[in-house]
Formats: C-alpha cells, sequence, structure tokens
C-alpha cells in the first residue's frame, strides 16, 4: 500500500489548513460538543486537530447534554422504586425526560414513548408486539435493524426502484396485495448509506388508505431534520440516542398504545408487573409494560436534553448548515476522477448529511485506514449493516467509503477531507498497510494510544473486529 514515509508538505497542508479556511464556519451552529478541539497522532509522528465524519455511526456528545448528565447525577437513584427524597426527583426527571422526547418527535397525546437501548431495540419491540396476522412490507435497502425483525412473521421485500418517484406505486402495491388482517410498512426516514429521505407523508398517506401502519426508522433522520409525528401521520417512529448527540445508552419507541398494551412485556421482569404471585402475573399497563428493570436514568436525560438543544437552535438551521456541507462535499468528490458518490435514485432528491463514495482502486477499508492514520480524519467503511444495499450500488467491491457530519461539522472539516482525498487519490498512501481481521491497519501503527484510566487495561490490548461491526460486502 505504498512506501512508508515521513510527512511531506501536502500532508501539512491537510493537517492544518489555511487560516481563512479554519476561520469559515467554526461557529455557524450555537451547538457545542465534547472532544471538539481533540488531537490525535498521526503515523507520522505529527499530531492533527481529529476531523469527525463518522457522525451517521455515533455522533459526538453536545456539551448542553454532557453538562444536563453532570448535574443529574448527583441526584441519581432508582425511579419509581423508591421513598427516598432523591428517588423521587429521578422518577420526575425520567418522566420530563419522556414527554421532551415525545414533543420533539411531535408525538399524539395518545401515544406511548418507551424508552430502549438503541433503534435495533425498539425494532425488535415493535416486532414483538405485532398481532398475529400481520404482513410487514419493507424495502431490500434498508439497515438491517430494519429487515431482520421481521423474518420472524410474514414480510414482503420490495425491491429498489429505479426512480424516486417510483416508490409510492410499489408500496402501493404491496399493501393493496397483502391480504393479512394488519399490514405495516417499516422504512428508514433516511438511508443510513446515502443520506437520501423517503417521501414519508405520501407513503403515510397511502398507508391510511390500505387500513396499514408506518414505522419509521428516524435513526439517521432525528438529528437532521424536523419530525412531526402527528402531522406526518407517522404511527411508529424508532430512534437511538447515539446518533442524537446523546451517546448514553438510550433509545426509544414512539407510537400508538394498542399493540404495546396487548402483547406480552418485552423484558419481563421488576418494573413490567404490577402484581406476581407463584402462578399468575398482572403485567403493568403504559410505558413500563416494556421498560423492565431498572431503566437507563442518564440516557434518557441525555436525549431530553439533546433534544431540547437542537429545539432552540432550530431544526430549518441544522437541515440548512448540513446541506451546504454536503453539496460542497458532493462537488469537490465529484471532480475528481476515480471518486464516485454513490446515490440510491438520479436526480438524488433531499438528503442528510451522509455521502458515500468509493475510489478506483483502493480497497475502501485502506482508504479509511490512511485517512485516519495520515490525516487525522475519521470515517466508515464498509458496508454499513445495509448489505443488500451496498451489492446493488457497489456490485463486486468490497463496500465503500462513507463520510457523515452533522452540527459541529464545518468548512475547515471539509477542506481537510477534500484535500487528504485528492492528495490520496493522486499520490497514493505514504504509509505501508496490512490486513489484519479482515481490516486494513497500519503496519507499523506508532500512533500513542491514550491512557484514559490507571485501572483499565492499555487500549492497545484491545482485539480489533474482524468485521468491522457489519462486516463488508461479499464480492462474487
Amino acid at each position: 500500500m505504498g512506501d512508508r514515509r515521513t510527512g511531506s508538505d501536502s500532508v501539512r497542508r491537510c493537517i492544518v489548513s489555511p487560516a481563512s479556511s479554519l476561520n469559515r464556519g467554526l461557529h455557524s451552529l450555537p451547538l457545542p460538543l465534547l472532544g471538539s478541539d481533540l488531537e490525535v497522532p498521526l503515523v507520522t509522528g505529527e499530531r492533527a486537530r481529529y476531523v469527525n465524519l463518522d457522525y451517521a455511526a455515533s455522533a459526538p456528545c453536545l456539551r448542553s447534554v454532557g453538562d444536563a448528565v453532570t448535574a443529574a447525577l448527583p441526584w441519581y437513584s432508582s425511579v419509581h422504586r423508591g421513598a427516598g427524597f432523591a428517588s423521587t426527583v429521578s422518577s420526575e426527571m425520567y418522566g420530563a425526560a419522556r414527554n421532551a422526547v415525545g414533543r420533539f418527535v411531535g408525538a399524539r397525546s395518545t401515544d406511548r414513548v418507551v424508552f430502549v437501548r438503541n433503534t435495533t431495540d425498539a425494532l425488535n419491540l415493535l416486532s414483538h408486539v405485532l398481532p398475529a396476522d400481520t404482513t410487514v412490507v419493507t424495502f431490500v435497502s434498508e439497515h438491517h435493524a430494519n429487515l431482520l425483525p421481521w423474518r420472524r412473521g410474514r414480510f414482503i421485500h420490495l425491491p429498489v426502484p429505479r426512480r424516486r418517484e417510483d416508490v409510492p406505486g410499489l408500496v402501493e402495491a404491496a399493501l393493496a396485495g397483502a391480504r393479512s388482517r394488519h399490514k405495516l410498512l417499516a422504512i428508514a426516514g433516511a438511508s443510513n448509506v446515502t443520506g437520501e429521505i423517503l417521501p414519508i407523508a405520501e407513503l403515510a398517506s397511502i398507508t391510511r388508505r390500505h387500513g396499514a401502519r408506518l414505522a419509521v426508522d428516524a435513526a439517521q433522520l432525528i438529528a437532521h431534520r424536523p419530525i412531526d409525528m402527528a402531522s406526518l401521520g407517522v404511527d411508529y417512529l424508532v430512534a437511538s440516542g447515539h446518533k442524537l448527540y446523546a451517546p448514553f445508552g438510550s433509545g426509544v419507541l414512539v407510537g400508538p398504545s394498542d399493540w404495546l398494551d396487548a402483547a406480552t412485556p418485552y423484558l419481563a421482569g421488576g418494573g413490567a408487573a404490577r402484581y406476581v404471585s407463584l402462578d399468575s402475573v398482572e403485567w403493568a399497563d403504559g410505558d413500563q409494560r416494556h421498560e423492565g428493570g431498572t431503566p437507563n436514568l442518564l440516557g434518557a436525560i441525555a436525549m431530553s436534553a439533546a433534544c431540547q438543544a437542537l429545539s432552540q437552535v432550530g431544526m430549518a438551521q441544522v437541515a440548512a448548515h448540513e446541506e451546504a456541507l454536503r453539496g460542497r462535499i458532493v462537488r469537490g468528490l465529484s471532480t475528481r476522477e476515480g471518486v464516485e458518490p454513490l446515490s440510491i435514485w438520479e436526480p438524488a432528491g433531499d438528503r442528510v448529511g451522509i455521502v458515500a463514495f468509493t475510489v478506483r482502486g483502493w480497497h475502501p477499508s485502506a482508504f479509511a485506514a490512511a485517512l485516519s492514520a495520515e490525516y487525522g480524519i475519521g470515517v466508515r467503511d464498509g458496508a454499513f449493516c445495509a448489505h443488500p444495499l451496498l451489492s446493488i450500488l457497489a456490485p463486486n467491491q468490497p463496500g465503500a467509503v462513507r463520510v457523515s457530519f452533522g452540527v459541529g461539522t464545518n468548512d475547515a472539516d471539509v477542506d481537510r477531507l477534500l484535500e487528504a482525498v485528492f492528495d490520496l487519490v493522486r499520490r497514493g498512501a505514504r504509509w505501508r498497510y496490512r490486513k489484519e481481521g479482515g481490516r486494513f491497519v497500519p503496519d507499523p501503527d506508532p500512533r500513542p494510544k491514550p491512557v484514559l484510566h490507571s485501572d483499565l487495561p492499555s487500549v492497545g490490548a484491545i482485539e480489533p473486529s474482524s468485521t468491522g461491526g457489519c462486516g463488508v460486502a461479499r464480492v462474487a
């Protein structure tokens, strides 16, 4: 993968952008992030301000979210389980967080807001509460979390249409042909691979016309676009806190109470039961029915704080900020021969801050490794837990490179990315890379790992995953 060399002038230009570029857009949104001034070591021996372009995997933590969690910690106690004053305060904070998240997504007054671990957990909960004789309709382009849970019952996989305007017709035909008593259309609000947004309001109208319900996987939408479930006609919405600048282990399922109240608890145990004898159980109603065990109070508070911070700035402003950045990235990448941005539909419609691309002659893992090791830029590579879609968009390739961004991204970050991509395409890697566990890593890797806590094992002792989380697309 190229000779091992020390830094060059072109590398240094990518590490430290011109002052005019650095000053552009640095404070375009008043939403400071923890880690925004983080510096990382490079294999060249230099250090660089870390450019985080992996928001779609896990967004960084808003400073206001960290502050809210820190403020709550002294009061942390059991929720709905104690008579102490701290327990009472904790219970009230938990209820307030539930209400805040519901308001942020435009939930109806009759909707349940159930806290779970993440989006995958929420979709599995929804799968658990489906009534008998339900058909679930999804597109093959979905994230695995919105494909695999439905395989326990009857499902229909729709092909990826050539044009975005063909989506409603495919859904209409599928729902009209389904003969089950209950029907559910489960879609991603925005693709986690390309960022393209589906026509949610139009699809909601179609589902109502056929007596069906609509579930929206908002993992890639909730932090980037305004959502109003009531006005859009969305029945169920699922999302993760770690995509919402609140990485404290909480997610949410929002939706009508009937299916949730009719099903047995998702997690049987304390909190989910009102009364238990040796031969019977009376399950709780409401949100607690599916929140067995001690709830993640801090995760709920974090999600609530993120919702409040984004609301104060305004989601329209967030969307405009990200669209300007996305336009610069796409235009820049499109000018470089051999770099191909991926798109489900042409011309592409509205998108959130995600751009995936392939680079001719480069394995995506090697390209991502070089961006990190030589330029201090963090991106994602692979199949992004969407293997069927990647097999369509990038056939005969082991995946793609994905950059994703949000409220903390600025023009200087875009400049760093484009300069690094152009440099790698033009000159190649300046360090050797070897394949280890299915991924490319620097060979050798002289970057010192941080010592986060004296009682923790060395970071360098952690074995890398052989699949990179979701693996890579299989090459025929």
